[in-house]
């Protein structure tokens, strides 16, 4: 057996031995030499899973996954929900696209001809033809779900793997280079454990900042642990500093004490936040004037406003600092539901509603619109 054989052969040994215990995996399988796709886990909770995990943690997934499972257990299943429904469920993981590429996949199974009708592919290139699935998630399905040898690296197989042969090209230029060493690793049988042994690894072993090296079954063998500085790698191009936008919300309520109501959006299919609920807003201009969402000036109701607070957040590209405007007529209150033309709303994305703040939490607003809120509903 060859030094990537010897590797790989102890880090099946370890993984069966400490495999982390989720609800989407099957415990590893204990014989040497066991044929490919025995202790096989069910296609769709893995694949599932891996889109939940895509640039989010394994804590955060784990209630996600397990309420969605119960509400759709099955590809069908989830192929039949309403898109707002799902939406909703998914409300707080965060890169919103997932989650409509998710019911899109759904379908795509669901409506496959003949037998394979509600069945997912078996093939690493059958699974990358369907909807919102990338190379990775093709690799990781075929190889968990399915026994096929597939190359798979997430963010936790690049960090051990760039260890192991420290890889000095930065990334994302390291990518291949690392990608390539991970293709001399991965054996032919149990590829699927071999995958989530490494992705264990890197999660509890091999971490970012402080690596146990001494309880890592490949230290022997790891060049970046060789040369003692193990943190170096893998190396990241140094980052340019995220623009940042302005922009502001807007809080319209109607109805007394007890019957209150919150005028929400749905927002455009594509885009930021494509079809989740939200409040209304200006767009977000870089500069913090733009117009509503009607573009016919910042408020988009006349009459007395203030402003609440503002919020900050993140997303990949820009950080955003989120303004929220209460609308707070004085006197004689607008009866806001006699002309819901005079409300802003994208009639493409399916205009606006009405929505009883007592139930707040079910319109499942992304995290941003949650903080907002929280400004002045804290329930």
């Amino acid at each position: 057996m060859g030094r990537a054989g010897g590797m790989s052969a102890r880090l099946l040994r370890w993984y069966d031995a400490y495999a982390r215990v989720l609800p989407w995996r099957e415990r590893p399988g204990q014989m040497p030499g066991q044929i490919p796709g025995a202790n096989r886990a069910d296609p769709y909770r893995v694949w599932l899973s891996e889109v939940m995990l895509q640039q989010t943690t394994v804590a955060a997934v784990i209630p996600y996954f397990e309420r969605f499972t119960q509400r759709w257990p099955t590809v069908a299943a989830l192929a039949a929900a309403d898109e707002g429904e799902v939406m909703a469920a998914w409300a707080g993981l965060g890169y919103y696209a997932r989650a409509r590429n998710l019911v899109a996949c759904a379908k795509a199974v669901a409506g496959r001809p003949g037998d394979g009708a509600g069945v997912f592919p078996d093939s690493e290139a059958g699974l990358r033809a369907l909807p919102g699935l990338g190379a990775y998630t093709a690799a990781a399905v075929a190889a968990i779900a399915f026994g096929q040898r597939a190359v798979v690296v997430d963010a936790n197989v690049e960090r051990v793997v760039a260890r192991l042969f420290a890889i000095a090209t930065p990334l994302p230029a390291g990518k291949a280079e690392i990608r390539a060493a991970t293709d001399t690793l991965t054996p032919d049988l149990r590829a699927g454990d071999f995958a989530q042994g490494m992705m264990d690894l890197g999660a509890t072993v091999c971490t970012t900042r402080a690596p146990a090296c001494l309880l890592c079954p490949l230290a022997k063998d790891c060049a970046a642990h060789a040369q003692g500085d193990e943190t170096a790698y893998p190396v990241k191009a140094r980052k340019a500093p995220k623009p940042e936008r302005r922009g502001r919300a807007f809080w319209i309520t109607r109805g007394g004490e007890g019957q209150q109501e919150v005028w929400l959006v749905r927002r455009p299919a594509r885009g930021m936040l494509g079809g989740m609920l939200a409040l209304p807003d200006d767009g977000w201009s870089a500069k913090g004037d733009g117009g509503s969402v009607r573009g016919d000036g910042v408020a988009p109701l006349p009459g007395p406003w203030h402003v609440a607070g503002a919020v900050a957040h993140v997303f990949t590209h820009f950080s955003l600092r989120l303004e929220l405007a209460v609308y707070s007529p004085v006197d004689s209150p607008v009866d806001l539901g006699a002309d819901w033309d005079s409300l802003p709303g994208d009639a493409e994305a399916g205009g606006g509603r009405w929505w009883p703040l007592a139930r707040l939490a079910e319109a499942g607003l992304p995290t941003l619109y949650a903080k907002a809120a929280r400004l002045v509903w804290p329930q």
